[in-house]
């Protein structure tokens, strides 16, 4: 799929999620098979562009693509037209290659001030809003949506007529409203008909979390592309697992430990080269949470016990990962507690 002169391929991308799409993630997914990975939402106040997590999310050094051409992707949050619409020059003018709007985030401290989802329910403002932030910049403009309010006031398909109208390159739709926040299971009725109303492309978002699920809502939607938001945490290759089983309708097997290892380590050394330290080590341990909780499932998968391992493994000290990590101070500590864990279960086979 295309948005604007960008070619996304595969048409798989990475979700914005406001402290988890960093640079070193959203750089680690494109590296694994994500044709495109939009960075966390960042305000359109411009009082606060100046604050270190605002800067650190507007860096986007040494993040375009030049062999494989994947744009740099801001989303913006907002609910003022011409703020929006200078937040959208300003990042433009540091290197993003996209702009998206976020009129999706459910969270109560976006909502409460009219912006994310809470927009949804205005649509003349929507269009005010688009309308701005397309006529301010000369790069492609994208939009995240939720199917609508609540389940009574499911009016994406409106949103989504409006959104063209207005110019935007790409629509990226949750299947979920603003009401069901992220509980309950994604519908995608409303996604394949908002895909039925308009002729820009279209990515289905909302549990796309196997290979086999992606295939069935592509099938059942029509879109043209799938966002990936919550089933990439701890499970980055998800991407290239999905765009193989796309092309052959064949499953790659899961990566080797020792794989794991080697992308567990490079993501914590970028995460403490990008934040310094103390904040990359405290950071860290969400990611690291997610990739235990990712390495428990695929444990159990195989046949083996994850957390709750046998005495025998304890008292060898094969204790969860979880915990183990989060003994950590310091970033040395860090990654040597990582290694010696995958390490581990190599040494028990041998010593057996």
């Amino acid at each position: 799929m295309r948005i604007g002169p960008y070619l996304i391929d595969p048409p798989i991308g990475l979700a914005p999620m406001a402290g988890v799409t960093d640079k070193p993630f959203r750089q680690l997914c494109k590296r694994l098979g994500a044709g495109l990975a939009t960075t966390e939402m960042t305000t359109s106040d411009p009082r606060l562009w100046t604050t270190r997590k605002s800067l650190l999310r507007m860096d986007h050094a040494g993040e375009r693509d030049p062999v494989h051409n994947q744009p740099v992707s801001v989303q913006i949050a907002g609910y003022d037209p011409a703020m929006l619409a200078d937040a959208a020059r300003y990042n433009a003018g540091a290197g993003a290659q996209i702009i998206d709007i976020n009129m999706g985030c459910p969270a109560k401290k976006v909502c409460n001030v009219h912006a994310g989802s809470a927009l949804l329910q205005d649509e003349a403002l929507v269009a005010r809003i688009l309308g701005a932030v397309v006529a301010a910049v000369d790069v492609p403009v994208t939009l995240k949506i939720r199917t609508g309010w609540n389940r009574e006031n499911r009016n994406g398909v409106r949103i989504a007529r409006i959104a063209e109208d207005a110019g935007i390159a790409a629509l990226a739709v949750h299947g979920r409203t603003r009401a069901d926040l992220y509980e309950g299971d994604a519908e995608y009725d409303t996604i394949a008909a908002i895909k039925q109303s308009v002729r820009m492309p279209v990515f289905a978002n909302g549990d796309v979390d196997t290979p086999q699920k992606a295939r069935q809502i592509l099938d059942y939607t029509k879109c043209d592309g799938l966002l990936i938001g919550r089933a990439a945490q701890g499970r980055p290759w998800i991407f290239r697992e999905i765009a193989h089983f796309l092309a052959s309708g064949e499953l790659l097997a899961p990566p080797a430990m020792a794989e794991v290892c080697a992308i567990l380590i490079e993501h914590l050394e970028n995460l403490h080269g990008f934040y310094g330290e103390q904040a990359g080590v405290r950071i860290a341990r969400k990611h690291l949470g997610w990739y235990a909780k990712s390495h428990e499932r695929s444990l159990e998968a195989s046949g083996h016990e994850g957390a709750s391992a046998s005495p025998t493994e304890i008292a060898s000290g094969y204790l969860s990962f979880r915990t183990i990590v989060n003994r950590a101070e310091t970033a040395a500590e860090q990654l040597r507690l990582t290694r010696e864990y995958f390490a581990l279960p190599e040494r028990l086979a041998l010593a057996a």
